[in-house]
């Protein structure tokens, strides 16, 4: 067993109380709590551990925006095409037509917003259904560029 030294100290109130708290939490000696945290201010590569931390964390958050970043590229990319494509080869419209197609529109949109709903409530997302198929399309040989390019020219 390893001999040990008393030693008389003093400590504020409310540090004491959290003290004890821990040591009935962790079912420990405050005395093993108290030497530990000194041993822990006394070993001066407290700093280094810390710091390696902030680094990983730091890391990591780096490695999530860049993730953001490039779906939302994906994303603006995709609205950009839908809408230059739905310009091109959608053919203006006679005015008695407009009311019906409104009314068509109006439907179509509310059935689009309970799909969203669904699939938001679900965790399904575009961009994980995306990556699924260009890497089925990567894995097996494609020989038309035009079939994964969706372009129609």
């Amino acid at each position: 067993m390893t001999s040990r030294t008393r030693m008389n100290v003093y400590f504020d109130p409310t540090l004491l109380k959290q003290v004890e708290a821990l040591a009935l939490r962790r079912n420990i000696s405050k005395s093993a709590i108290v030497e530990a945290a000194v041993a822990s201010f006394l070993s001066g590569d407290t700093s280094e551990k810390l710091e390696a931390a902030v680094s990983r964390r730091l890391d990591r958050l780096g490695r999530q925006v860049g993730a953001l970043n490039e779906d939302l590229a994906v994303l603006g990319e995709t609205l950009a095409l839908f809408v230059r494509f739905w310009l091109t080869f959608t053919p203006p419209m006679a005015e008695t037509a407009q009311v019906a197609a409104r009314a068509k529109g109006a439907e179509r949109f509310d059935g689009f917003m309970q799909t969203l709903g669904k699939r938001l409530a679900t965790g399904d997302r575009f961009l994980k259904e995306l990556s699924r198929d260009v890497d089925s399309l990567v894995g097996g040989e494609v020989t038309d560029a035009s079939k994964t390019s969706g372009d129609p020219a």
